[in-house]
């Protein structure tokens, strides 16, 4: 965590942000079949979407692997787009610098 995530910290709103994103990659453990990984990327796509005002994501690591994860080749199309769609809503959150910075995790 950086300073800015720290500081954040003490704003309650921006800790039930962590914990509904906490929430929506425990949906990736009881995934089973690809449905349940495209269900899992539209739940946190919501999450993400519905606090876009902080510009910063919580759980970055986690989720980049994730992301990663749902690009397999061996999965459908349908989880692969769902994945582009969750790294473009990661990308217009944290904008060109924090991305910049940040890169290394959504590879």
């Amino acid at each position: 965590m950086n300073a800015e995530e720290l500081e954040l910290l003490g704003d309650s709103k921006y800790r039930n942000y962590v914990a509904a994103v906490d929430k929506a990659l425990k949906n990736f453990e009881y995934s089973s079949e690809w449905a349940d990984l495209i269900s899992a990327l539209g739940k946190l796509n919501k999450v993400l979407q519905n606090n876009g005002k902080y510009q910063v994501v919580p759980k970055k690591l986690t989720i980049g692997k994730r992301l990663a994860q749902c690009l397999h080749p061996a999965l459908p199309s349908g989880v692969h787009r769902k994945a582009l769609e969750t790294y473009e809503i990661i990308f217009k959150i944290i904008g060109p610098k924090r991305l910049a910075k940040d890169l290394f995790l959504y590879r």
